[in-house]
């Protein structure tokens, strides 16, 4: 979108760099990532306002350590050098860097040792928190760069060169745990950069409405729908944007949650009226293409391959039909590249179309992260029960049983996970967090139901806390509300007679099983 002020940031394999471009956008401005392998062109066309570096693992300046790109320089705009950033910005301009005797990992307390617009409004008479991640060390500034801030074990941890507009932190301005965090990102892009806060999600629907009408021109446009937040919101952007000329395919392959298919329709229908929905009930194909597979890998492969096949069958009925839209997310864009350049998942929805389909790709939302679509879906007025809809997988129940997905096994689960839905919702914790669901494992335990031994199936219960599925913290579900699932989830499914709760943080786990 190239009529918004944009900063590229410029990612060296930190683990923080999505909430980099995240603390950007909640500051009224639009952020880009680009891995440091992108190419020099790359940057050059990006046609950013500013460029921020991220950290990284690796040392500057060691053999096979990411380089500095000499387009950054080249473009004269401002640069804000993070941690790795810093030493980058050192070990290219000319000043000296050294393994840290001792390092930091973690808060200290950092004191500002001269003026710099990066700390406007700040407290210049007392030290602040701020979060440290280093090995290495900046020993001495690049000829004009001057020390602008320190710590107890650190004497330069921050430096700037004002005429050229260059700075470097050498802790993470961007995590919570630093104090004035938001305050030294906003000096960099406001105070130092000059820029306009005018991204907002208003004006995205605004221009993205206007992009896709110009884009689709006459032709029809044909969207694969599931009723999730995303697929929904796009719905919505196209609706407004093309009307009746939309067609939206629901292909139902059998591996939805208890009432899912009937209840995703009418819903809408409801929110959106008039909209063409073509729903396709497919559920003993896919069933059937799954018999006697176990291998996760393998169940996503038949799933995705018969998903396609069900799909085109269904699109070419449709005449006119030149754009194929999709629900692809920032996230989504970002996981199928590490910095270094190589593929960290292969995503569904990046990558591009089956290829004798012949049909050009809409994607409204590749720029959005997933609560930034929440907020777009509320500007186009949808209701809070499919904007706060829980994610769900592409590949449905068949990911969440381990091992073979039969009929009894899909009963079994989606019995268990319309309790768990429920009792949430009774709860007041549906709200609150990401998601919560269940997992069926290939496993049996014996226990004991009115004095008679059972041997019956183990339910996980996977409830977890997150704001984009890039990292996940398990939620503390209250002790009461767990006795109540697991009661219910017992006495009430059959084949069921043990629930257990998982207490994986992603990562290194990941929020679904497989």
């Amino acid at each position: 979108m190239p009529d918004f002020a944009k900063v590229l940031i410029i990612d060296y394999g930190a683990q923080y760099t999505m909430l980099i471009a995240r603390r950007v956008r909640e500051a009224g401005v639009y952020s880009e990532i680009l891995p440091c392998s992108a190419p020099d062109e790359k940057i050059r066309e990006s046609g950013a306002s500013a460029v921020i570096l991220s950290g990284g693992p690796d040392d500057a300046g060691e053999p096979g350590a990411p380089t500095l790109s000499p387009a950054v320089l080249e473009a004269g705009v401002p640069v804000l050098g993070i941690c790795y950033g810093m030493q980058l910005l050192a070990h290219a301009l000319g000043g000296g860097l050294a393994n840290s005797r001792d390092r930091e990992y973690g808060p200290a307390e950092l004191s500002l040792t001269a003026p710099s617009p990066l700390w406007k409004g700040l407290p210049q008479d007392a030290p602040f928190t701020v979060w440290m991640s280093h090995g290495n060390r900046v020993m001495s500034p690049p000829p004009g760069f001057t020390v602008t801030a320190g710590t107890p074990n650190l004497d330069l941890a921050a430096m700037a060169d004002d005429k050229r507009k260059i700075y470097a932190v050498q802790f993470h301005p961007e995590v919570h745990h630093t104090r004035n965090g938001g305050r030294i990102l906003q000096n960099f892009l406001f105070e130092i950069a000059g820029l306009t806060p005018d991204w907002s999600m208003r004006s995205f629907v605004e221009r993205s409405i206007a992009a896709c009408r110009e884009a689709a021109g006459r032709d029809k446009v044909v969207l694969g729908l599931s009723g999730g937040v995303d697929s929904t919101v796009v719905a919505a952007l196209l609706h407004r944007a093309v009307g009746d000329r939309l067609h939206c395919i629901f292909v139902d392959h059998g591996l939805l949650r208890l009432n899912e298919g009937e209840e995703v329709t009418e819903m809408l229908r409801g929110c959106l009226p008039g909209i063409n929905l073509h729903y396709v009930r497919a559920g003993k194909n896919f069933l059937s293409a799954l018999k006697g597979v176990e291998d996760p890998e393998e169940k996503r492969r038949i799933i995705g391959r018969l998903f396609i096949k069900v799909f085109e069958k269904e699109a070419r009925k449709l005449k006119g039909v030149r754009l194929l839209a999709q629900g692809t997310l920032y996230p989504d864009v970002i996981e199928s590249y590490s910095a270094k350049g190589t593929v960290i998942k292969s995503h569904h929805n990046v990558g591009g179309l089956p290829e004798k389909m012949r049909l050009k790709l809409l994607e409204p939302l590749r720029e959005l992260f997933k609560d930034e679509v929440r907020v777009v879906g509320a500007q186009l007025g949808l209701p809070d029960e499919v904007i706060w809809r829980q994610p769900f997988p592409g590949p449905g129940l068949a990911v969440r049983i381990l091992g073979e997905v039969t009929e009894d096994r899909l009963e079994i689960l989606r019995a268990a996970d319309h309790i768990v839905r429920r009792e949430l919702e009774r709860a007041g914790w549906a709200r609150k967090i990401w998601q919560g669901f269940v997992v069926l494992l290939p496993l049996r335990t014996v226990g004991v139901m009115g004095d008679a031994r059972t041997y019956e199936h183990v339910a996980a219960l996977r409830v977890v806390d997150s704001v984009d599925a890039m990292t996940a913290e398990w939620t503390r579900l209250p002790h009461e509300l767990l006795a109540a699932i697991s009661g219910r989830v017992v006495s009430e499914v059959r084949g069921v007679n043990r629930v257990v709760y998982d207490i994986s943080s992603k990562p290194p786990g990941t929020i679904e099983w497989e």
